[in-house]
């Protein structure tokens, strides 16, 4: 409901003032804010939500009445307030200006303004129209969403304003570049694990700075071990070999040597496993020690493996292949065919 809305008064004063309505406009007079012989109404007024309005009409000395309508309704006549709207109020009636002031803006106020004016000789009107700007709202977002790669996403976002906002996303991400989608709508097709991440919805009309709201997405993948090296550690040092593996959700650590799971908390071995890693220490190294050791990573998605060694001082190691033995063996057998070479 607009500001119009009359004063309910008794039927005498009714009839008064209806009669001076019929005086002010009468029936099947054309509006003439293009008269050049008269000063006009403005002839827009766009404000935003929730500021004032003033609604200028100019006159001059040849005006005996005037008054302000909304569609059918008088606001005011002359001095008199016609309208229960406390936020419309008179702010000038001058021999050259008649002004009201709408108070707090807002979207139903928004319509046409007619300034009406009675001369000597004829009645003349004038319209204003009165645009309501209102600033973006982001109405309705997806949640957080989580997804196994290789799927499809959709994305919504829903914004309201006044004029319509224009709506992209974009993905928060230091490889990403520009906006993605310019529509209220993201489809994502065989999403990857480097589309996770935040995407950011925008809402902008020029009314005001733009309403920005994010999406996580979260993609799920199974384990990939990045990192795992072989250690080469003396007979009574500490020695530390690390399993490095990314997955969502994070992978599950588990430790072999050769067919046997090491239990944490095995005499002389501390495993930590942390969500991207774990670390298989041993704080006092043996010849025992020494052999091959298998990373298990694993998640809901699947697992991986990868095997490292622990090896001493003088052992010739394969990184390849896991292979490794002591080298000064090797020389020893060379000893005696050279030897033997030197007799013949």
């Amino acid at each position: 409901m607009g500001v119009g809305g009359c004063l309910a008064l008794p039927w005498r004063c009714l009839v008064v003032l209806c009669l001076r309505l019929l005086f002010l406009v009468p029936a099947g007079v054309p509006v003439r804010s293009g008269d050049a012989t008269f000063p006009k109404a403005m002839d827009n007024v766009t404000v935003r939500q929730g500021e004032s309005a003033t609604l200028r009409c100019s006159v001059d000395n040849r005006v005996t009445r005037v008054a302000w309508l909304n569609r059918s309704s008088i606001l005011y006549a002359g001095n008199d307030k016609w309208c229960l709207d406390p936020r419309v109020v008179l702010l000038a009636n001058t021999k050259t200006q008649y002004s009201i002031q709408i108070q707090d803006v807002d979207v139903y106020d928004e319509g046409p303004y007619t300034c009406s004016v009675q001369t000597d000789n004829h009645p003349k009107t004038s319209r204003v129209h009165l645009i309501v700007q209102v600033s973006p709202k982001i109405t309705e977002i997806s949640p957080d969403i989580s997804i196994n790669e290789g799927g499809n996403v959709s994305l919504t976002c829903i914004a309201t304003g006044r004029p319509d906002p224009t709506i992209t996303w974009r993905h928060i991400s230091p490889k990403a570049v520009g906006f993605i989608s310019e529509d209220e709508y993201l489809e994502i097709t065989g999403i990857t694990r480097e589309q996770s991440g935040e995407y950011e919805c925008s809402a902008s009309n020029d009314v005001s700075a733009p309403v920005v709201q994010r999406v996580k997405v979260t993609v799920n993948y199974p384990p990939y071990i990045s990192d795992a090296k072989s250690s080469g550690v003396p007979v009574g040092q500490k020695g530390i070999l690390l399993c490095e593996a990314s997955a969502v959700p994070s992978a599950d650590f588990q430790w072999y040597k050769d067919d046997k799971r090491l239990a944490e908390g095995q005499k002389g071995l501390k495993v930590e496993n942390k969500a991207f890693f774990s670390r298989l220490t041993f704080f006092n190294v043996s010849e025992q020690d020494y052999g091959n050791y298998t990373c298990v990573a694993s998640n809901q998605l699947g697992n991986t493996n990868a095997s490292m060694i622990l090896y001493g001082p003088g052992a010739v190691h394969d990184g390849n292949n896991g292979a490794w033995r002591r080298g000064g063996c090797a020389w020893l057998l060379l000893l005696p065919l050279a030897q033997l070479a030197r007799q013949f």
